[in-house]
């Protein structure tokens, strides 16, 4: 009987060691870190410049923009976006058409193969049809001073508008006011004297501006 049971017991145990396998442990490698770059220069004042514009303040993402463009140690690719980006600028809320087609002009001669190429000469030929309607009403005669003053504001030609606005005592909208204020044509200073326009700013703030120079 114990060499029955001494043989049952060796079998078992047989069996066991055979069933039983070594294995290595596993080593699961971490997952690499992420890897983060700092936002270059550029790119941080295309941001500004992005601020800006929600802000309501194109006249300044404009002149941010142009000293993009002329900053010594920007790329190529860089001056491209940028002029780009002002192009649409101006002739969008920034009420620049002249100018918008002076950049876009000027991209297409200093960037013809930049992947925005076709849609600058679209861009372009649009503004050209703008300008040349607006140009035509006004050659026509015929148009009222507040008229003629959105005209040419459209247009970029400010000075022009100015002189008609103060000329015939008009009060043009607020966001002409405003555009006027941020170009600086329009200053907030109890030391002017002249006509008075209330402004109201996009977050609110409520100004009463006259034209920067009167009382100089």
């Amino acid at each position: 009987m114990r060499s029955i049971i001494a043989v049952s017991v060796l079998a078992l145990t047989a069996a066991c060691a055979s069933s039983t396998v070594d294995t290595a442990p596993v080593v699961v490698d971490a997952p690499p870190a992420a890897e983060t770059s700092e936002p270059s220069v550029f790119d941080l004042a295309m941001g500004t410049v992005d601020q800006l514009v929600e802000a309501g303040n194109e006249q300044a993402a404009i002149l941010r923009l142009e000293q993009l463009i002329g900053k010594q140690d920007a790329t190529e690719d860089e001056k491209a976006s940028a002029l780009y980006r002002m192009a649409e600028l101006k002739l969008g809320e920034g009420n620049q058409v002249w100018g918008g087609i002076s950049a876009l002009d000027e991209f297409l001669e200093t960037y013809p193969d930049h992947p925005n190429a076709a849609a600058a000469s679209e861009l372009r030929d649009y503004a050209r049809g703008e300008a040349t309607s607006l140009n035509g009403r006004l050659e026509m005669g015929g148009v009222s001073p507040m008229e003629e003053f959105q005209f040419r504001f459209r247009l970029g030609e400010h000075q022009e508008a100015a002189d008609i606005m103060l000329a015939n005592a008009l009060t043009p909208g607020n966001e002409y006011i405003l555009d006027m204020y941020q170009i600086g044509y329009l200053c907030d200073s109890a030391e002017l004297t002249g006509p008075m326009y209330n402004l109201t700013e996009p977050d609110g703030t409520d100004r009463t501006v006259r034209f920067c120079d009167f009382g100089k």
